[in-house]
């Protein structure tokens, strides 16, 4: 097998497996799609963003994450992005019973990240209590800033759509993960 044959070796794994396109499928091929572009950018000796045709900017923007525990909270902290001149923050901030992830707050084992934990919730006061926090933020911050916002895939995706409705009125820069992988043929519903 020849290793610079990249373009081949990733159809030939995606056309031809058994198992067609699956999460795990597409998670595998695309680490031996890395790999293999990494060990060509080594024998070149040259960095991968000059294999695929140089630099296209000369800088991109980042964005940092805000949260709180109340609106008044989030808000100062988007303030304080603004402030060290980031133009894209992404908010979050903790729901009654919940916090910031969406998991339930009295959840004390310290040793599991938030966002990982996979306690039971009912999202029905994140529904609500998301599209405030922007109309919030929107109306103390105008459109001086990006504003982000990541679901984690935490709500089934019928109510992931209504939130992606609800949420349109304050222009977020992008919504991230209202759907699983798995949720895919969902986006046809936001059109």
């Amino acid at each position: 097998m020849d290793l610079i044959q990249i373009e081949d070796i990733w159809q030939s794994s995606f056309v031809s497996s058994y198992w067609r396109n699956g999460l795990v499928l597409g998670n595998a091929i695309s680490g031996v799609d890395i790999a293999l572009w990494d060990i060509l950018g080594k024998r070149a000796g040259l960095p991968l963003y000059q294999l695929l045709g140089g630099k296209a900017r000369r800088a991109v923007d980042t964005y940092h994450h805000a949260s709180g525990s109340d609106f008044k909270e989030v808000e100062d902290s988007v303030c304080s992005f603004m402030e060290q001149s980031y133009r894209h923050v992404r908010a979050q901030v903790s729901v009654a019973g919940l916090s910031t992830y969406g998991v339930r707050s009295d959840d004390q084992d310290e040793s599991v990240p938030e966002n990982r934990r996979s306690q039971t919730w009912e999202p029905k006061q994140y529904m609500r209590t998301v599209p405030r926090l922007f109309a919030h933020l929107r109306e103390q911050l105008g459109e001086e800033v990006e504003l982000l916002h990541d679901v984690h895939e935490r709500v089934p995706p019928i109510l992931a759509i209504q939130l992606v409705k609800d949420l349109e009125p304050y222009r977020l820069f992008f919504l991230e993960d209202p759907f699983a992988p798995g949720d895919n043929s969902f986006f046809k519903h936001l059109g």
